[in-house]
């Protein structure tokens, strides 16, 4: 069993502890449009429970393809995500939760993203959209992600 977060702000993410497979789809960087990937996302806990750290993994025999590093100020409502992912992409976002609405974004004037998902009430499934804006662009989809946790046995339990 996985320890709940140590640190208190992070409390209303406990539930993301754990194995989630993903499903990516309506994604213009895959051959098909039509095609879906399926990966896994691992959310755990680093620095004894004071940060929260998701792997995303699309080959399972191959290093995390992306890594966040999710923490909180405990006086403001938003997350910060620390993201860098195996291109060498580095990137900094706001992350947000408010009722079932998963919240991610990054205003930059060169480069864009939101996300937004759909958390079920019982927390074992997660539906979103990714969108991206280019400098000067309006914004446009990127993919559709779905969550499923594989082992949801509790907030805190993989």
């Amino acid at each position: 069993m996985t320890e709940a977060p140590r640190n208190p702000a992070l409390d209303e993410i406990a539930f993301f502890l754990g194995v989630w497979e993903m499903t990516l789809s309506n994604a213009d960087f895959l051959p098909d449009p039509g095609q879906t990937a399926v990966g896994r996302a691992e959310f755990g806990l680093l620095e004894e429970g004071s940060l929260v750290v998701m792997r995303q993994f699309i080959d399972p025999d191959a290093p995390a393809a992306a890594r966040w590093v999710i923490g909180r100020d405990d006086c403001r409502p938003e997350y910060t995500v620390l993201y860098t992912d195996a291109r060498g992409v580095s990137r900094v976002y706001r992350m947000s939760l408010e009722e079932d609405v998963w919240r991610v974004w990054r205003d930059d004037p060169a480069f864009s993203q939101r996300f937004e998902a759909q958390v079920a009430e019982d927390h074992r499934t997660m539906s979103g959209t990714w969108e991206k804006r280019s400098a000067g662009g309006e914004w446009e989809h990127d993919f559709d992600i779905d969550f499923v946790h594989l082992n949801a046995g509790g907030a805190g339990t993989p």
